[in-house]
C-alpha cells in the first residue's frame, strides 16, 4: 500500500474495527510494517513484491471459533456501513494484492 494512503487506510480500519467488534469479534488489529528489511528468511517486501513508496499492512481479527467467525462475517456482509466502505473505486489499497485466509491457534501462552 502506498505510504501516502496510510491516513485514509487508518480511518477506514478504525471504522471497520468498531463494526467488527459490534458483531462479536473478540479482537481486531491493523499493523503497519516497522522492521521489514530483515536478513533472515523471506522479507515481507520481497515476498509481497512491494514497490518504492509502499509499506505492508498486516491485519487480524480474533474470534471464539471458526463457527463464531462465520456467524460474525455473515452478519457483517449484510451491513450497509461495511458495503459503503468497500467501494473498490475508493479503496486506499489495491484489493487484488490483498492476501486473506483463516487460521486456527496452534500455540498460545
Amino acid at each position: 500500500m502506498s505510504k501516502k494512503k496510510l491516513p485514509a487506510y487508518r480511518r477506514m480500519a478504525q471504522k471497520a474495527s468498531r463494526i467488527w467488534k459490534e458483531y462479536g469479534a473478540l479482537d481486531y488489529k491493523e499493523c503497519v510494517g516497522d522492521d521489514l528489511n530483515v536478513k533472515m528468511g523471506l522479507p515481507f517486501p520481497r515476498g509481497i513484491k512491494s514497490k518504492a513508496g509502499e509499506t505492508i499492512v498486516f491485519a487480524y481479527i480474533v474470534y471464539k471459533s471458526r463457527a463464531h467467525r462465520d456467524k460474525v462475517c455473515a452478519r457483517l456482509m449484510k451491513d450497509p456501513r461495511l458495503a459503503e466502505m468497500c467501494d473498490s473505486k475508493n479503496m486506499p489499497f489495491d484489493m487484488k494484492r490483498m492476501l486473506y485466509g483463516g487460521f486456527k491457534v496452534m500455540v498460545s501462552i
